[in-house]
């Protein structure tokens, strides 16, 4: 057996004409440019660096990392768009009940499955506390909207939005939802002067779906929608 090595195919005159007339082919293949300068530097041996060679070596993490940039602000971006769409479906779903009952049936029904949360539970203080927290609507003693967003933590400002791990203290506000839940969102509703505070308080079985890391722009949009929508139920 023969221990030559193998012989490098020729360039055929076909190869070569398409090559010089559609260059484009060698640039736009990140693969052939890295063989060609490996090539180029064994040829020079290791005593000598190719700058050129390293500068396009270097120019081309750069235009790895300008790629994966632009994938993420697209990836935002979309994200960002799609939870708008949501919000607006939410908002004008909350517009269709013709009477308070509706509304807070509504809220089950379409609300919270457009929102894709597991519960979402209004709660509200007075000096007559219903004790039946399983219902969309829960009416609770006074302090109990402050208790439920501290969760036991020292208590943000009383218009901050809440997202965390789901709290002991919501839990059995919750209900008997269909998964558990692992995550929640609480809104603080400001009812206006003379009037109890109020909290909508949502519920999620994922457990990254409410974080502390995450926007609260769009929820409070819907926070202030729900306020309006509210607010003109409870003058009739």
């Amino acid at each position: 057996m023969s221990d030559a090595a193998p012989q490098t195919p020729d360039l055929t005159d076909e190869m070569r004409r398409r090559l010089l007339a559609h260059p484009e082919l060698i640039l736009a293949d990140r693969d052939l440019m890295r063989a060609l300068i490996g090539a180029r530097e064994a040829d020079l041996g290791d005593n000598v660096i190719d700058i050129r060679g390293r500068a396009m070596q270097a120019l081309e993490s750069r235009l790895d990392r300008l790629e994966q940039a632009h994938e993420s602000v697209i990836s935002a971006a979309y994200d960002n768009q799609s939870g708008m769409n949501t919000i607006h479906r939410a908002v004008l779903s909350l517009l269709e009940p013709v009477d308070f009952e509706g509304f807070l049936e509504n809220l089950e029904i379409s609300v919270a499955p457009i929102l894709k949360v597991e519960t979402l539970r209004l709660i509200m203080e007075s000096g007559s506390p219903k004790a039946d927290p399983s219902g969309p609507l829960n009416i609770v003693t006074t302090g109990t909207v402050a208790e439920l967003i501290s969760g036991g933590r020292r208590a943000p400002r009383g218009d901050d939005i809440i997202l965390r791990r789901a709290a002991s203290e919501t839990q059995p506000f919750h209900g008997d939802a269909r998964v558990a839940i692992r995550s929640e969102a609480l809104v603080p509703i400001d009812l206006g002067p003379g009037r109890f505070p109020a909290l909508l308080l949502m519920g999620s079985g994922d457990v990254g779906r409410f974080s502390a890391a995450h926007g609260t722009d769009l929820l409070r949009f819907f926070g202030q929608a729900f306020r309006l929508v509210l607010i003109s139920w409870l003058r009739e």
